[in-house]
């Protein structure tokens, strides 16, 4: 089974938007650069237009920012896509372990949801843009 990268997938999205905001975006170009699918695009545009984060049209390639990204903390993007950690809900409950083991991690997931929410809140996708952009700075002067 492979991990939800739904959370970095829009993270990145939000990102490219401001980068390339001067660029005609389409899904198949957000797609080549995340490594998903531009279907899966479509899906996470359209749940960040639900939440008030982007603004699409449909049918035309011009996807914007809609909010400054300063206003958008990590957190508001984890809403859009959580939950971060799931419990496994088909376990054996006539196994010793399978019997036992959601409870457990489902409390062990919640305290681990609650410090990242904090470490979310205090995050804004224009401080990701901005360390992107001092990585590109960085390698540029070592050209």
């Amino acid at each position: 089974m492979r991990a939800s990268t739904r959370f970095s997938d829009a993270i990145h999205i939000l990102c490219f938007l401001k980068v390339y905001e001067e660029a005609r975006i389409t899904s198949d170009l957000l797609s080549s650069s995340i490594g998903i699918s531009p279907v899966m695009v479509r899906r996470l545009m359209g749940n960040l237009r639900q939440a008030g984060l982007v603004q699409t049209t449909q049918g035309t390639a011009q996807p914007r920012l809609a909010r400054d990204l300063q206003k958008i903390t990590l957190y508001d993007v984890y809403l859009v896509v959580h939950p971060l950690f799931n419990v496994n809900p088909d376990t054996n409950p006539q196994c010793k372990v399978g019997g036992h083991i959601q409870p457990i991690l489902a409390e062990v997931y919640q305290e681990a949801q609650a410090a990242a929410m904090i470490r979310f809140n205090n995050v804004t996708v224009a401080d990701i843009v901005d360390q992107i952009n001092l990585k590109l700075h960085q390698e540029k002067l070592q050209e």
